[in-house]
């Protein structure tokens, strides 16, 4: 097994220049290799490259990261942490922040494989010595707390193979809930089979529903939450209709890239600094996992791809925080 002196020889360049930009000793202009490491690098190396930095300065480089006031170390720190710290921190403001997000949590709980949610619990207990479920339960209310909660506790059932079997008969148990339970949804069902049933299962599940009954499950309840004049996404931690939270989750995990393109669009719509946070989020967040199907979904609603977005709301060529802001966000969007 390599020792942490070995990190340290095959990183050297790596740390020397993280510890000399960020230490102020090299202009932004000459930025290039800094970008490179936190593009360049998988997530386990930047791992390997935050232990060899911490031995040679004595110094966390997460934490120096997290003290500086600039966009570029915000991008940086989220690249540099591990995915699921990352999340668990992401969770943590969206509960205790300046608002209860309802969206960005119901975003880290869906979006995330029942395995990845797994660790974002741990995380979570580790950093904040509190359960996430707990924090959770607390913070929000009404049908956002209840699907939250249900896709938390399928964290537990990840790792098995996907049963086609099951599948089927859950996707009859789905249409009874919400087809033939009257005008509500019976959402004591939804939510037990929720619990028990991992993302990978859930997928099956709604592929299966739009086999058998020739449209996706989504459809049938958006008619239930304009039958229920429901509305909203939870935002602010508020009761939603359950429809259209159930609508947003299974959305998040069925067809991620289409969640994060109607976020960024959300976000512009709104204005102010919305647009900025959605798209360091979406794109630190999906880079190397689903960052071009997302350019691609949000091209074909809007006709603009998201380096345009991101040229348009940071700028580009270095010099200026938001100039470095944005191109290492443009270089986190050629990753597969």
């Amino acid at each position: 097994m390599a020792s942490i002196r070995d990190f340290a020889k095959r990183y050297e360049a790596e740390y020397r220049h993280l510890n000399q930009f960020f230490s102020g000793n090299v202009s932004p202009n000459n930025a290039k290799p800094v970008l490179e490491i936190f593009t360049a690098r998988s997530s386990q190396e930047m791992k390997q490259i935050c232990r060899a930095y911490s031995s040679i300065y004595r110094q966390d480089l997460i934490q120096l990261l997290s003290q500086q006031k600039t966009t570029f170390a915000r991008v940086a720190c989220l690249r540099a942490s591990e995915p699921c710290v990352r999340d668990a921190d992401i969770a943590r403001d969206a509960l205790f922040g300046r608002r209860i997000d309802g969206d960005v949590l119901v975003e880290v709980v869906c979006t995330r494989p029942s395995g990845e949610v797994a660790l974002i619990r741990q995380a979570y207990q580790a950093r904040y010595s509190a359960s996430l479920e707990r924090d959770v339960s607390s913070r929000t209310s009404g049908s956002l707390n209840e699907v939250l909660l249900a896709f938390l506790g399928s964290s537990g059932y990840h790792g098995g193979r996907v049963d086609a079997t099951m599948a089927m008969c859950d996707a009859k148990t789905l249409y009874e809930a919400v087809e033939i339970s009257g005008r509500r949804v019976d959402q004591r069902g939804v939510l037990q089979l929720l619990h028990h049933r991992s993302g990978d299962q859930l997928r099956a599940v709604l592929a299966s529903y739009r086999r058998l009954y020739g449209q996706e499950l989504a459809r049938a309840l958006k008619r239930k939450e304009g039958d229920t004049g429901g509305g909203g996404g939870g935002r602010r931690g508020e009761s939603s209709s359950f429809p259209g939270v159930l609508r947003a989750a299974l959305r998040c995990a069925q067809l991620p890239e289409r969640h994060f393109a109607r976020a960024v669009r959300a976000a512009l719509e709104r204005g102010g600094g919305a647009a900025r946070e959605a798209l360091v989020r979406t794109v630190v967040t999906r880079a190397g996992v689903d960052v071009r199907r997302v350019n691609q979904a949000f091209a074909a609603k809007t006709g603009w791809t998201l380096e345009s977005v991101v040229r348009n709301e940071f700028g580009g060529g270095g010099k200026s925080d938001d100039g470095l802001t944005g191109d290492l966000l443009v270089e986190l969007l050629k990753l597969a």
